[in-house]
């Protein structure tokens, strides 16, 4: 009630963080085209059926043909031969490169995934333990148990890219050095552009006169990019993305016009 629009603040910095991840997620895939798509997996099913449809085909016209010859052959008093059914070689086609080009390309992307994802770990580590100690070994714990699964399924799916596991285990290093990175940008933050808790007064208010700084920022910031995690898998249409790039950019900044002007409705009602 001292200070109404620091809730505010700190509800703008929380949807800053989704709408962070958002746009980076959106942005990748639009610009792979919407790789790893459903359009693989069905397209894949089609193709599958037109060899097996050709090989029918060739077996009925074979059938009719050695039904012909054994007629012919019984006809002149000659023992029929046994007809040798065609057998149809499954050939690599464009679409099964496309595939496999798409599941390397995966693989990669969930790198870059990863490696953005562990430095907001660190800095949700760096900001939390500035808030209170804690507060930072509870985020520590926690971090580190939701990271056991993550890195684990992160392994097979690299092995499933083609990395073999030296490889896997190498590129997994290098995405874990976000989490460092992300720790250090952190405590630079909080060292430089101050926090509640060590605020002198002498420095004068905070954003928009409040007593918040911008080492205050990170956590609910840190807590928009866990939040956008964890809504993925309930709006798995807010990701679907299609080959053409100029519509879904399109329908893209119409999402985040839509959020936008959400957002500041709110915020007006607030200041009303």
């Amino acid at each position: 009630m001292v200070e109404p629009n620091k809730n505010l603040l700190l509800g703008v910095a929380i949807m800053v963080g989704f709408v962070t991840f958002v746009a980076m997620d959106k942005g990748l895939r639009i610009a792979t085209g919407g790789q790893g798509g459903h359009d693989h997996s069905h397209g894949h099913s089609h193709e599958t059926v037109e060899p097996s449809a050709i090989a029918s085909g060739a077996q009925t016209n074979g059938s009719k043909d050695s039904a012909r010859a054994r007629k012919s052959q019984q006809s002149n008093g000659k023992s029929p031969a046994v007809a040798t059914p065609a057998v149809a070689t499954p050939a690599v086609t464009e679409q099964d490169k496309e595939i496999n080009a798409s599941v390397k390309l995966g693989g990669y992307l969930n790198l870059i995934a990863d490696f953005t994802h562990n430095i907001t770990d660190g800095l949700a580590m760096s900001s939390s333990f500035y808030a209170s100690p804690t507060i930072g070994a509870t985020t520590t714990v926690a971090v580190f148990f939701h990271e056991i699964p993550h890195e684990v399924g992160d392994f097979a799916l690299l092995i499933q890219s083609g990395f073999s596991k030296k490889a896997a285990m190498g590129a997994q290093f290098v995405t874990a050095l976000g989490a460092l990175l992300g720790t250090c940008l952190g405590i630079a933050i909080q060292e430089f552009g101050g926090n509640a808790s060590s605020a002198d007064e002498s420095a004068g208010p905070g954003l928009w006169g409040t007593s918040l700084r911008w080492g205050d920022m990170l956590l609910p910031f840190t807590a928009g990019t866990f939040l956008y995690v964890g809504t993925v898998a309930v709006i798995p249409e807010l990701l679907e993305t299609g080959p053409n790039k100029r519509q879904e950019l399109k329908k893209t900044l119409t999402q985040f016009a839509a959020m936008f002007t959400g957002a500041g409705i709110m915020l007006a009602i607030s200041w009303s």
